[in-house]
């Protein structure tokens, strides 16, 4: 049985589609990092703002630990 797409799913498929379609025959290279290092940083951003602030709040919702959060933060230029 195929699964249903999210809409996260489908803005990402969408998104890869055309990145593809701009590298006009260079071939992609550490497409994986590329892709967490530009969904990381919003992630995070909107997950501290619905838990407003709160690291404990944000690292539950995101199922981590909250030293796990900081880190992330740090690496992503978060305070």
């Amino acid at each position: 049985m195929k699964r249903k797409e999210t809409a996260l799913s489908a803005c990402v498929r969408k998104t890869l589609s055309a990145y593809f379609d701009q590298l006009d025959g260079e071939k992609p290279t550490a497409l994986y990092d590329l892709v967490i290092k530009n969904v990381e940083r919003p992630l995070l951003e909107v997950v501290l703002e619905y838990a407003q602030g709160n690291q404990t709040k944000a690292a539950e919702a995101l199922g981590v630990n909250r030293n796990t959060l900081r880190k992330k933060m740090q690496e992503c230029g978060l305070r």
